[in-house]
């Protein structure tokens, strides 16, 4: 794969370009080291703060493991790739994403993953149940899409979109887990709070045991905790990234 020098690409970034490049790729980083990549599939992308419609991806073929901030390539709302070789052009990327962004000019970083236990609750009728203090910090902000395939219809944005309305998280039936930010810290934390949540249920689902359900006016309780005192991702984020720098620092080169 023909990787960008980071000299080269950090030289020519605006500030505020580099540090989303810097913050998307810990947010591969992260997503791998917490069992939410899928090797060189699904995809992660953030926009350009300082170039209207475009996008920062991985490309396609780069382990999770080894994205950095240099290595990350841009392309436009509808796919078209903006610089970084043809062949990293990843079609579920534009699909998935494109039409969120289109339609929420808040969101900044859009995530998707199939880890283990957001796969499996995808499978349930009944998706996502309010069974834990994780799960509850979701109600009433989480959408719903119906499977349609592997994502390679460009029609279907349009429909993920519409779905996701104005919510932050998503479960893509039969499918995987989508959640978006203001920041890229952001829509890290939604969803690893959300893959806890799920994996959490399958758990108590297994065990076959009768279990609780918390009432609406308890589960709406904590979500707006969650929502007013937390801020998902601004405390979480930085401390993510301080692991990050002790543990494999390459990935804001």
């Amino acid at each position: 794969m023909n990787m960008i020098k980071p000299i080269a690409r950090k030289s020519a970034c605006r500030d505020s370009e580099w540090k989303q490049r810097v913050d998307l790729a810990a947010c591969y980083r992260l997503a791998d080291m917490h069992r939410m990549g899928k090797v060189i599939w699904n995809h992660i992308t953030a926009r350009v703060p300082s170039e209207a419609g475009a996008l920062l991806v991985f490309q396609l073929g780069c382990h999770y493991n080894e994205v950095t901030a240099s290595n990350l390539v841009k392309m436009k709302l509808d796919g078209q790739m903006i610089d970084g070789p043809k062949e990293s052009f990843n079609q579920a990327a534009s699909v998935i994403h494109g039409g969120i962004y289109r339609a929420r000019s808040d969101v900044m970083c859009v995530m998707h993953t199939h880890g283990r236990g957001g796969q499996a609750v995808s499978c349930l009728k009944e998706g996502l149940l309010p069974l834990s203090q994780e799960a509850m910090l979701f109600h009433n902000n989480l959408a719903y899409h119906n499977y349609e395939g592997i994502s390679d219809d460009t029609s279907e944005s349009e429909r993920l979109a519409k779905d996701l309305a104005d919510k932050d998280q998503m479960i893509l039936r039969n499918h995987g887990l989508i959640t978006v930010g203001k920041t890229v810290g952001e829509a890290f934390w939604r969803m690893y709070m959300l893959e806890m949540a799920c994996g959490l249920q399958i758990d108590v689902l297994a065990s076959g045991r009768e279990y609780i359900l918390q009432p609406p006016e308890i589960r709406e309780k904590v979500r707006q905790q969650y929502e007013k005192d937390f801020h998902p991702g601004f405390y979480e984020w930085p401390a993510l990234l301080r692991q990050l720098d002790r543990t494999m620092s390459d990935y804001a080169t």
